[in-house]
């Protein structure tokens, strides 16, 4: 066994979805060594930064930070899921670690877009077509996938053509997926 437990060390309130908590806990043991396997074979990796041991994934809702000695994970309703998130990490982390001999690490840097990143790439209209008050919104909203780029109508246009292939490139590792540790709604 990799990682025997993960301890639940506090919780504190979630900025990004009022009423709901970010959970910080703490391996048993670093977890540097299993960040590029993780990196290597998980569709819902949004950064990667080998340097500072730092793994970032995607869940529905919210993320999932990996660091060598330190989990965090955002939007959890309350300290009891926060429990079972952690024990299904614990679990995540100890099957790909049993795997090591069948996954070639990937241990290339990754990071997600900035906001700035697609909002560049939005026709910037701020026509709320999609629902959100301004391109900005929609551009968080695209990269915390809670929108998809058809929802922008403007964009969806025969002349942004080029600019919207092009922001299908940038989000296209950013669909949110259910993992082992996801629980599908």
């Amino acid at each position: 066994m990799f990682v025997e437990y993960i301890t639940l060390d506090h919780t504190r309130p979630c900025l990004a979805e009022p009423g709901k908590i970010i959970v910080v806990g703490t391996p048993s043991r670093p977890i540097d060594a299993v960040l590029p396997l993780l990196n290597a074979m998980l569709p819902n990796v949004i950064s990667y930064n080998p340097r500072a041991s730092a793994l970032v994934l995607r869940r529905k809702p919210g993320f999932l930070t990996l660091l060598a000695d330190r989990i965090y994970i955002t939007q959890v309703k309350d300290a009891d899921e926060g429990v079972e998130l952690l024990s299904a990490t614990r679990d995540l982390l100890n099957q790909t670690w049993e795997q090591r001999e069948t996954i070639t690490p990937r241990n290339e840097e990754r990071r997600t877009p900035r906001p700035l990143d697609v909002w560049e790439l939005l026709p910037r209209t701020n026509c709320r077509a999609c629902g959100e008050a301004t391109c900005m919104a929609f551009a968080f909203a695209l990269l915390q996938a809670r929108r998809k780029l058809d929802e922008c109508v403007p964009l969806m246009q025969p002349d942004t053509a080029e600019p919207r292939e092009t922001l299908r490139g940038l989000l296209g590792n950013l669909e949110p997926v259910t993992s082992v540790w996801h629980k599908s709604e």
